[in-house]
Protein backbone atom coordinates (compact mmCIF):
# COMPACT_ATOMS: atom_id res chain seq x y z
CA UNK A 1 0.00 0.00 0.00
CA UNK A 2 1.36 3.33 -1.15
CA UNK A 3 1.74 6.22 1.40
CA UNK A 4 -0.92 7.94 -0.60
CA UNK A 5 -3.39 4.67 -0.84
CA UNK A 6 -2.91 4.81 2.80
CA UNK A 7 -3.49 8.58 3.36
CA UNK A 8 -6.11 8.21 1.31
CA UNK A 9 -7.94 5.55 3.01
CA UNK A 10 -7.17 7.27 6.51
CA UNK A 11 -8.71 10.36 5.74
CA UNK A 12 -11.95 9.18 4.19
CA UNK A 13 -12.37 5.79 5.88
CA UNK A 14 -12.70 4.08 3.50
CA UNK A 15 -12.35 0.85 5.31
CA UNK A 16 -14.94 1.49 7.54
CA UNK A 17 -16.82 2.66 4.44
CA UNK A 18 -16.37 -0.65 3.45
CA UNK A 19 -14.79 0.43 -0.19
CA UNK A 20 -11.11 0.94 -1.61
CA UNK A 21 -9.56 3.83 -3.72
CA UNK A 22 -9.66 1.79 -6.96
CA UNK A 23 -14.03 1.63 -6.53
CA UNK A 24 -14.31 5.53 -5.43
CA UNK A 25 -12.11 6.81 -7.94
CA UNK A 26 -14.06 4.94 -10.59
CA UNK A 27 -17.24 5.58 -8.75
CA UNK A 28 -16.17 9.55 -9.09
CA UNK A 29 -15.81 8.82 -12.71
CA UNK A 30 -19.09 7.21 -12.97
CA UNK A 31 -20.70 10.28 -11.84
CA UNK A 32 -18.80 12.92 -13.71
CA UNK A 33 -20.00 11.27 -16.83
CA UNK A 34 -23.83 11.46 -15.84
CA UNK A 35 -23.14 14.80 -14.84
CA UNK A 36 -21.09 16.41 -16.54
CA UNK A 37 -23.68 17.91 -19.37
CA UNK A 38 -23.92 20.74 -17.13
CA UNK A 39 -21.13 22.22 -18.42
CA UNK A 40 -22.21 22.59 -21.87
CA UNK A 41 -25.92 23.67 -20.71
CA UNK A 42 -25.50 26.10 -17.86
CA UNK A 43 -23.11 28.53 -20.24
CA UNK A 44 -25.71 28.03 -23.21
CA UNK A 45 -28.74 29.02 -20.87
CA UNK A 46 -26.85 31.93 -18.92
CA UNK A 47 -25.40 33.38 -22.56
CA UNK A 48 -29.19 34.65 -23.09
CA UNK A 49 -28.95 36.83 -20.13
CA UNK A 50 -26.00 38.57 -21.85
CA UNK A 51 -23.43 37.13 -19.85
CA UNK A 52 -19.79 35.84 -21.69
CA UNK A 53 -20.15 32.17 -22.36
CA UNK A 54 -16.48 31.63 -22.07
CA UNK A 55 -16.61 32.93 -18.56
CA UNK A 56 -19.78 31.24 -17.59
CA UNK A 57 -17.99 27.97 -19.06
CA UNK A 58 -14.84 28.39 -16.60
CA UNK A 59 -17.53 29.58 -13.35
CA UNK A 60 -19.40 26.84 -14.34
CA UNK A 61 -16.45 24.49 -13.97
CA UNK A 62 -14.89 25.40 -11.19
CA UNK A 63 -17.67 26.31 -9.23
CA UNK A 64 -18.58 22.39 -9.60
CA UNK A 65 -14.91 21.92 -8.88
CA UNK A 66 -15.15 23.96 -5.48
CA UNK A 67 -18.61 22.46 -4.30
CA UNK A 68 -18.07 18.41 -5.03
CA UNK A 69 -14.09 19.24 -3.53
CA UNK A 70 -15.55 20.76 -0.57
CA UNK A 71 -18.57 18.41 -0.03
CA UNK A 72 -15.68 15.88 -0.17
CA UNK A 73 -13.52 16.85 2.51
CA UNK A 74 -16.00 18.52 4.72
CA UNK A 75 -18.74 16.35 4.98
CA UNK A 76 -17.20 13.19 3.63
CA UNK A 77 -20.33 12.44 1.24
CA UNK A 78 -20.32 11.13 -2.18
CA UNK A 79 -22.33 14.00 -3.79
CA UNK A 80 -20.94 15.66 -6.42
CA UNK A 81 -22.39 19.25 -6.73
CA UNK A 82 -22.60 21.88 -9.70
CA UNK A 83 -24.82 24.58 -10.95
CA UNK A 84 -28.51 23.74 -11.03
CA UNK A 85 -30.24 23.40 -14.17
CA UNK A 86 -33.49 24.25 -12.69
CA UNK A 87 -32.14 27.38 -10.73
CA UNK A 88 -29.85 28.30 -13.87
CA UNK A 89 -33.22 28.08 -15.65
CA UNK A 90 -34.86 30.29 -13.23
CA UNK A 91 -31.86 32.83 -13.23
CA UNK A 92 -32.14 33.37 -17.11
CA UNK A 93 -35.63 33.42 -17.61
CA UNK A 94 -37.29 34.22 -14.39
CA UNK A 95 -35.33 36.78 -13.02
CA UNK A 96 -33.43 38.52 -15.98
CA UNK A 97 -35.19 37.96 -19.19
CA UNK A 98 -38.84 37.31 -17.43
CA UNK A 99 -38.82 40.27 -14.83
CA UNK A 100 -35.77 42.70 -16.27
CA UNK A 101 -33.20 42.50 -13.81
CA UNK A 102 -29.91 42.82 -15.21
CA UNK A 103 -28.01 39.47 -14.57
CA UNK A 104 -25.77 41.32 -11.85
CA UNK A 105 -28.49 41.76 -10.30
CA UNK A 106 -29.22 38.18 -10.29
CA UNK A 107 -26.00 36.94 -9.42
CA UNK A 108 -26.51 39.43 -6.26
CA UNK A 109 -30.01 37.98 -5.22
CA UNK A 110 -27.81 34.40 -5.87
CA UNK A 111 -25.33 35.20 -3.44
CA UNK A 112 -27.51 36.47 -0.42
CA UNK A 113 -29.52 33.48 -0.59
CA UNK A 114 -26.36 31.60 -0.34
CA UNK A 115 -25.38 33.59 3.12
CA UNK A 116 -28.52 32.60 4.47
CA UNK A 117 -28.70 29.16 3.66
CA UNK A 118 -25.14 29.17 5.57
CA UNK A 119 -26.51 30.70 8.14
CA UNK A 120 -29.53 28.47 8.38
CA UNK A 121 -27.04 25.26 8.06
CA UNK A 122 -25.25 26.34 11.20
CA UNK A 123 -28.68 26.82 13.07
CA UNK A 124 -31.17 24.43 13.97
CA UNK A 125 -33.88 26.79 12.64
CA UNK A 126 -33.28 24.76 9.28
CA UNK A 127 -34.79 21.63 10.46
CA UNK A 128 -37.58 23.27 11.88
CA UNK A 129 -38.45 25.41 8.44
CA UNK A 130 -37.75 22.24 6.32
CA UNK A 131 -40.41 20.26 8.46
CA UNK A 132 -42.99 22.86 8.16
CA UNK A 133 -43.81 23.04 4.79
CA UNK A 134 -46.35 20.21 3.95
CA UNK A 135 -45.53 17.58 2.13
CA UNK A 136 -47.93 18.13 -0.86
CA UNK A 137 -46.27 22.21 -1.71
CA UNK A 138 -42.70 20.63 -1.71
CA UNK A 139 -43.68 17.98 -4.03
CA UNK A 140 -45.52 20.25 -6.13
CA UNK A 141 -42.49 22.35 -6.18
CA UNK A 142 -40.23 19.48 -7.81
CA UNK A 143 -43.62 18.74 -9.98
CA UNK A 144 -43.29 22.63 -10.99
CA UNK A 145 -40.23 23.17 -11.72
CA UNK A 146 -40.09 19.91 -14.00
CA UNK A 147 -42.32 21.38 -15.91
CA UNK A 148 -40.92 24.70 -15.82
CA UNK A 149 -37.95 22.85 -17.82
CA UNK A 150 -40.27 21.55 -20.00
CA UNK A 151 -41.73 24.71 -21.74
CA UNK A 152 -38.15 26.01 -21.48
CA UNK A 153 -36.32 23.48 -23.45
CA UNK A 154 -39.23 23.14 -26.19
CA UNK A 155 -39.23 26.92 -26.52
CA UNK A 156 -35.31 26.81 -27.11
CA UNK A 157 -35.29 24.08 -29.60
CA UNK A 158 -38.47 25.78 -31.30
CA UNK A 159 -40.67 23.27 -31.17
CA UNK A 160 -43.56 25.56 -29.85
CA UNK A 161 -43.41 28.96 -30.27
CA UNK A 162 -45.47 32.02 -29.50
CA UNK A 163 -49.15 32.71 -30.65
CA UNK A 164 -51.39 35.97 -30.43
CA UNK A 165 -54.36 34.02 -29.99
CA UNK A 166 -53.57 31.25 -27.95
CA UNK A 167 -50.48 31.99 -26.35
CA UNK A 168 -48.35 29.06 -27.38
CA UNK A 169 -48.94 26.80 -30.30
CA UNK A 170 -46.62 24.23 -32.35
CA UNK A 171 -43.50 25.23 -34.17
CA UNK A 172 -41.97 25.03 -37.28
CA UNK A 173 -41.16 21.22 -37.06
CA UNK A 174 -39.60 21.47 -40.63
CA UNK A 175 -36.55 23.13 -38.99
CA UNK A 176 -33.08 21.50 -38.47
CA UNK A 177 -33.10 22.84 -35.00
CA UNK A 178 -36.26 21.21 -33.78
CA UNK A 179 -35.41 17.98 -36.04
CA UNK A 180 -32.32 17.64 -34.23
CA UNK A 181 -33.37 18.24 -30.93
CA UNK A 182 -35.99 15.71 -31.31
CA UNK A 183 -33.81 12.93 -32.25
CA UNK A 184 -31.50 14.29 -29.05
CA UNK A 185 -34.10 13.81 -26.74
CA UNK A 186 -35.29 9.72 -28.36
CA UNK A 187 -31.54 9.38 -28.14
CA UNK A 188 -31.23 10.57 -24.20
CA UNK A 189 -34.75 8.04 -23.91
CA UNK A 190 -32.93 5.41 -25.39
CA UNK A 191 -29.64 5.49 -23.36
CA UNK A 192 -31.08 5.79 -19.86
CA UNK A 193 -33.57 2.68 -20.97
CA UNK A 194 -30.32 0.73 -22.17
CA UNK A 195 -28.62 2.00 -18.75
CA UNK A 196 -25.77 3.31 -20.67
CA UNK A 197 -23.82 6.01 -18.74
CA UNK A 198 -23.00 9.34 -19.79
CA UNK A 199 -26.20 9.17 -22.10
CA UNK A 200 -27.18 12.81 -21.82
CA UNK A 201 -23.84 14.19 -22.55
CA UNK A 202 -23.48 11.24 -25.79
CA UNK A 203 -26.44 12.88 -27.15
CA UNK A 204 -25.46 16.95 -26.78
CA UNK A 205 -22.16 15.81 -28.58
CA UNK A 206 -24.12 13.38 -31.26
CA UNK A 207 -26.41 16.51 -32.29
CA UNK A 208 -23.68 19.05 -32.24
CA UNK A 209 -21.36 16.83 -34.40
CA UNK A 210 -24.36 16.30 -37.50
CA UNK A 211 -25.52 19.90 -36.72
CA UNK A 212 -21.74 20.77 -37.66
CA UNK A 213 -21.32 18.24 -40.58
CA UNK A 214 -24.97 18.84 -42.04
CA UNK A 215 -23.83 22.67 -41.97
CA UNK A 216 -26.11 23.70 -39.21
CA UNK A 217 -23.71 25.10 -36.79
CA UNK A 218 -20.01 25.91 -36.74
CA UNK A 219 -16.83 23.93 -35.04
CA UNK A 220 -14.59 25.04 -32.60
CA UNK A 221 -12.37 22.65 -31.66
CA UNK A 222 -11.99 20.67 -28.64
CA UNK A 223 -9.18 22.14 -26.25
CA UNK A 224 -7.62 25.07 -25.12
CA UNK A 225 -6.78 26.95 -22.22
CA UNK A 226 -9.66 28.28 -20.08
CA UNK A 227 -11.54 31.13 -21.11
CA UNK A 228 -10.94 34.09 -18.76
CA UNK A 229 -13.71 34.83 -15.99
CA UNK A 230 -12.77 38.15 -15.74
CA UNK A 231 -16.21 39.30 -17.21
CA UNK A 232 -18.09 37.44 -14.73
CA UNK A 233 -16.24 36.96 -11.42
CA UNK A 234 -17.10 39.24 -8.61
CA UNK A 235 -19.70 40.95 -10.81
CA UNK A 236 -22.58 40.90 -8.21
CA UNK A 237 -25.20 43.79 -7.53
CA UNK A 238 -25.33 44.45 -4.12
CA UNK A 239 -26.69 47.96 -4.23
CA UNK A 240 -30.30 46.89 -5.20
CA UNK A 241 -31.00 43.97 -3.04
CA UNK A 242 -32.36 46.39 -0.50
CA UNK A 243 -35.89 46.66 -2.64
CA UNK A 244 -38.88 44.52 -1.41
CA UNK A 245 -39.68 42.87 -4.86
CA UNK A 246 -35.88 41.23 -4.64
CA UNK A 247 -36.96 39.77 -1.30
CA UNK A 248 -39.48 37.21 -3.52
CA UNK A 249 -36.30 36.34 -5.76
CA UNK A 250 -33.90 35.38 -3.18
CA UNK A 251 -36.67 33.59 -1.44
CA UNK A 252 -37.17 31.36 -4.66
CA UNK A 253 -33.25 30.69 -4.58
CA UNK A 254 -32.69 29.62 -1.28
CA UNK A 255 -36.19 27.40 -0.93
CA UNK A 256 -35.56 25.95 -3.84
CA UNK A 257 -31.94 24.90 -3.22
CA UNK A 258 -32.84 24.26 0.41
CA UNK A 259 -35.18 21.62 -0.20
CA UNK A 260 -33.54 20.53 -3.13
CA UNK A 261 -30.42 19.39 -1.51
CA UNK A 262 -32.33 17.89 1.31
CA UNK A 263 -34.01 15.43 -0.67
CA UNK A 264 -30.61 15.01 -2.84
CA UNK A 265 -28.76 14.28 0.55
CA UNK A 266 -31.53 12.08 1.88
CA UNK A 267 -31.56 9.98 -0.92
CA UNK A 268 -28.16 9.45 -1.95
CA UNK A 269 -27.48 9.21 1.34
CA UNK A 270 -29.97 6.65 2.10
CA UNK A 271 -28.75 4.60 -1.37
CA UNK A 272 -25.67 4.46 -0.06
CA UNK A 273 -26.52 2.98 3.59
CA UNK A 274 -25.03 6.22 5.41
CA UNK A 275 -28.18 6.34 7.76
CA UNK A 276 -27.78 5.95 11.27
CA UNK A 277 -29.56 3.65 13.43
CA UNK A 278 -32.29 5.93 13.82
CA UNK A 279 -32.71 6.97 10.34
CA UNK A 280 -30.59 10.60 10.49
CA UNK A 281 -27.71 11.59 8.75
CA UNK A 282 -24.04 11.86 10.29
CA UNK A 283 -22.39 15.06 9.44
CA UNK A 284 -26.08 16.58 7.93
CA UNK A 285 -24.56 20.05 9.09
CA UNK A 286 -20.99 19.85 7.81
CA UNK A 287 -22.88 18.62 4.43
CA UNK A 288 -25.70 21.94 3.70
CA UNK A 289 -22.68 23.75 4.96
CA UNK A 290 -21.16 22.54 2.26
CA UNK A 291 -23.55 23.64 -0.17
CA UNK A 292 -24.38 26.87 1.32
CA UNK A 293 -20.72 27.55 0.58
CA UNK A 294 -20.77 26.62 -2.93
CA UNK A 295 -23.99 28.64 -3.60
CA UNK A 296 -22.12 31.79 -2.36
CA UNK A 297 -19.10 30.40 -4.36
CA UNK A 298 -20.93 30.24 -7.24
CA UNK A 299 -22.16 33.82 -7.16
CA UNK A 300 -18.40 34.97 -6.81
CA UNK A 301 -17.66 33.17 -10.01
CA UNK A 302 -20.34 34.40 -11.87
CA UNK A 303 -22.89 31.25 -12.68
CA UNK A 304 -26.50 30.19 -10.88
CA UNK A 305 -26.74 28.96 -7.94
CA UNK A 306 -24.02 25.55 -7.15
CA UNK A 307 -26.44 22.66 -5.87
CA UNK A 308 -26.41 18.96 -4.89
CA UNK A 309 -26.86 16.50 -8.13
CA UNK A 310 -28.88 13.19 -7.62
CA UNK A 311 -27.28 11.68 -9.99
CA UNK A 312 -24.74 11.24 -8.01
CA UNK A 313 -27.04 8.37 -6.99
CA UNK A 314 -25.10 6.47 -9.83
CA UNK A 315 -21.65 7.00 -8.57
CA UNK A 316 -23.32 5.31 -5.31
CA UNK A 317 -24.50 2.62 -7.10
CA UNK A 318 -21.03 1.94 -8.90
CA UNK A 319 -19.80 1.35 -5.28
CA UNK A 320 -18.65 4.73 -3.79
CA UNK A 321 -19.53 5.39 -0.20
CA UNK A 322 -17.26 8.32 0.65
CA UNK A 323 -16.25 11.84 0.07
CA UNK A 324 -13.45 10.60 -2.53
CA UNK A 325 -15.96 10.66 -4.92
CA UNK A 326 -16.95 13.90 -5.32
CA UNK A 327 -13.41 14.98 -4.98
CA UNK A 328 -12.51 13.25 -7.65
CA UNK A 329 -15.51 14.55 -9.76
CA UNK A 330 -13.93 17.98 -8.63
CA UNK A 331 -10.69 17.19 -9.96
CA UNK A 332 -12.33 16.12 -13.52
CA UNK A 333 -14.14 19.27 -13.40
CA UNK A 334 -10.72 21.06 -13.08
CA UNK A 335 -9.44 19.32 -16.37
CA UNK A 336 -13.10 20.23 -18.51
CA UNK A 337 -11.77 23.54 -18.05
CA UNK A 338 -10.01 22.89 -21.55
CA UNK A 339 -12.37 22.03 -23.49
CA UNK A 340 -13.94 25.19 -23.75
CA UNK A 341 -13.76 25.31 -27.78
CA UNK A 342 -16.30 22.45 -27.90
CA UNK A 343 -18.61 23.71 -25.05
CA UNK A 344 -18.80 26.49 -27.30
CA UNK A 345 -19.73 24.96 -30.65
CA UNK A 346 -23.17 23.29 -28.65
CA UNK A 347 -25.61 25.58 -30.21
CA UNK A 348 -29.03 25.49 -27.89
CA UNK A 349 -31.12 22.89 -29.94
CA UNK A 350 -28.44 20.22 -28.74
CA UNK A 351 -28.81 20.88 -25.26
CA UNK A 352 -32.56 21.62 -25.02
CA UNK A 353 -33.56 18.08 -24.92
CA UNK A 354 -31.61 17.32 -21.81
CA UNK A 355 -33.91 20.21 -20.09
CA UNK A 356 -36.88 18.21 -21.33
CA UNK A 357 -36.07 14.76 -20.01
CA UNK A 358 -35.26 16.02 -16.75
CA UNK A 359 -38.20 17.63 -16.69
CA UNK A 360 -39.63 13.83 -17.54
CA UNK A 361 -37.90 12.82 -14.24
CA UNK A 362 -38.97 15.65 -12.17
CA UNK A 363 -42.97 15.00 -13.56
CA UNK A 364 -42.83 11.66 -11.00
CA UNK A 365 -43.71 14.09 -8.36
CA UNK A 366 -47.64 14.78 -9.65
CA UNK A 367 -47.75 10.83 -8.47
CA UNK A 368 -47.00 11.97 -4.57
CA UNK A 369 -49.89 14.39 -4.80
CA UNK A 370 -52.47 13.71 -1.95
CA UNK A 371 -55.21 13.43 -4.78
CA UNK A 372 -57.86 12.31 -2.06
CA UNK A 373 -57.77 15.94 -0.14
CA UNK A 374 -59.17 18.63 -2.43
CA UNK A 375 -57.50 20.87 -0.19
CA UNK A 376 -54.30 19.58 -0.47
CA UNK A 377 -54.14 18.63 -4.33
CA UNK A 378 -55.55 21.60 -5.44
CA UNK A 379 -52.60 23.95 -3.99
CA UNK A 380 -50.24 21.73 -5.68
CA UNK A 381 -52.09 21.66 -8.91
CA UNK A 382 -51.76 25.64 -8.89
CA UNK A 383 -48.00 25.54 -7.60
CA UNK A 384 -47.06 23.04 -10.75
CA UNK A 385 -48.98 24.99 -13.42
CA UNK A 386 -48.52 28.29 -12.52
CA UNK A 387 -44.79 28.28 -12.66
CA UNK A 388 -44.53 27.37 -16.61
CA UNK A 389 -47.94 29.73 -17.14
CA UNK A 390 -45.83 32.61 -15.28
CA UNK A 391 -42.60 31.39 -16.57
CA UNK A 392 -41.56 32.07 -12.77
CA UNK A 393 -40.42 29.31 -10.03
CA UNK A 394 -40.90 32.67 -7.29
CA UNK A 395 -44.54 32.73 -8.52
CA UNK A 396 -45.80 29.43 -8.80
CA UNK A 397 -44.22 29.17 -4.77
CA UNK A 398 -46.44 32.08 -3.97
CA UNK A 399 -49.49 31.51 -5.57
CA UNK A 400 -48.87 27.90 -4.19
CA UNK A 401 -48.49 28.84 -0.71
CA UNK A 402 -51.83 31.59 -0.95
CA UNK A 403 -53.69 28.62 -2.37
CA UNK A 404 -53.00 26.49 0.72
CA UNK A 405 -53.88 29.04 3.61
CA UNK A 406 -57.19 30.07 2.19
CA UNK A 407 -58.70 26.69 1.11
CA UNK A 408 -57.34 24.95 4.94
CA UNK A 409 -59.29 28.08 6.36
CA UNK A 410 -62.40 28.35 4.44
CA UNK A 411 -62.82 24.62 4.63
CA UNK A 412 -62.33 24.98 8.53
CA UNK A 413 -59.15 22.94 8.49
CA UNK A 414 -57.35 25.59 9.64
CA UNK A 415 -55.31 22.96 12.13
CA UNK A 416 -53.76 22.11 9.28
CA UNK A 417 -52.14 25.07 9.22
CA UNK A 418 -48.81 26.30 11.18
CA UNK A 419 -47.16 29.47 11.12
CA UNK A 420 -44.37 29.50 8.58
CA UNK A 421 -46.87 28.54 6.22
CA UNK A 422 -49.30 31.36 7.32
CA UNK A 423 -46.41 33.61 7.56
CA UNK A 424 -45.29 33.21 4.16
CA UNK A 425 -49.05 33.48 2.66
CA UNK A 426 -49.18 37.08 4.30
CA UNK A 427 -46.15 38.28 2.70
CA UNK A 428 -47.05 36.88 -0.78
CA UNK A 429 -50.53 38.40 -0.73
CA UNK A 430 -48.89 41.70 0.59
CA UNK A 431 -46.38 41.69 -2.72
CA UNK A 432 -48.95 41.31 -5.02
CA UNK A 433 -50.94 44.06 -2.92
CA UNK A 434 -48.24 46.55 -2.68
CA UNK A 435 -45.83 45.33 -5.23
CA UNK A 436 -47.03 43.76 -8.21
Amino acid sequence: MTHMTHWLNKFFALREHGTNTRTEILAGITTFLTMSYITFINPTLLEQTGMDKGAVFTATCLGAAFGSAIMGLLANYPIALAPGMALSTYFTFGVVLGAGYSWQTALGTVFVAGLIFFILSILPVRQLLVNSIPKSLKVAIVAGIGLFLAIIGLKSANIITGNTATLVTLGNLHQPGALLAILGFFLIIAFDALNITGGIIISILTVTLLSALLGYSQFNGIFSLPPSIAPTFMQMDMQHLWRPDLAAIIFAFLFVDLFDNSGTLIGVAHRAGLMDERGQLPRINRALAADSLAAVASAIFGTATTTSYLESTVGVKAGGRTGLVAVVVAILFLLMLFLAPLASSIPIYATAPALVYVACMMSRAFTEFNWDDVTEYAPSVITAIAMPLTFSIAEGIALGFITYAVVKLLSGRWRDLNATVVILAVIFVLKYMFLS
